[in-house]
């Protein structure tokens, strides 16, 4: 297993910016394999502490969570940190191009359906980025939403930051 680039509690607020709208982290190799294995449509978040997912894609994110349909599985992998388990999910998109974080990925029945990478995220807005998400929720994906109640979702406070100020991890 790969050390972390980042020390844990540094990146733990910029994890439950996710999983306050339902995202469930996985850490390691094999939550990848056997979650990604499941019936229905995951979509996998490579959280990043870059300024893009911060501003954008994070937030984006959760606007699209409040949409009528919504995937089966929320995930998340977090770059830099769980780096084995971020390397798979970036094997099982089947992309040739570098590794891109942010990025989010759908599986449909195990199978890499669509991939939002990092050149479609930077430089987008919230809203645009919640259109596209929920253009792909519309195609893909059958259970009801929201992920979190539309009151729920009226307190969240995203960071709007440009850039990363932590550190890098010496363990």
């Amino acid at each position: 297993m790969q050390p972390p680039s980042y020390p844990p509690e540094a990146v733990m607020p910029l994890r439950d910016e996710l999983h306050v709208v339902g995202f469930r982290s996985l850490y390691t190799t094999d939550e990848v394999e056997q979650t990604l294995k499941s019936k229905g449509v995951a979509m996998v978040v490579v959280n990043s502490v870059c300024g893009c997912a911060a501003g954008a894609a994070r937030p984006g994110i959760a606007m699209a969570l409040q949409h009528k349909v919504i995937p089966d599985q929320l995930l998340t992998v977090f770059a830099g940190m769980e780096k084995d388990a971020v390397e798979l999910v970036r094997e099982k998109h089947g992309r040739k191009a570098p590794p891109s974080s942010p990025s989010i990925a759908f599986f449909k029945d195990g199978e890499c359906v669509a991939v939002m990478e990092r050149g479609h995220i930077e430089g987008r807005t919230p809203q645009e980025i919640a259109e596209d998400l929920v253009g792909a929720f519309d195609k893909l994906c059958a259970k009801k939403g929201p992920s979190i109640s539309v009151e729920e979702f009226a307190k969240l406070k995203y960071a709007k930051m440009c850039g990363s100020s932590i550190p890098k991890y010496k363990g």
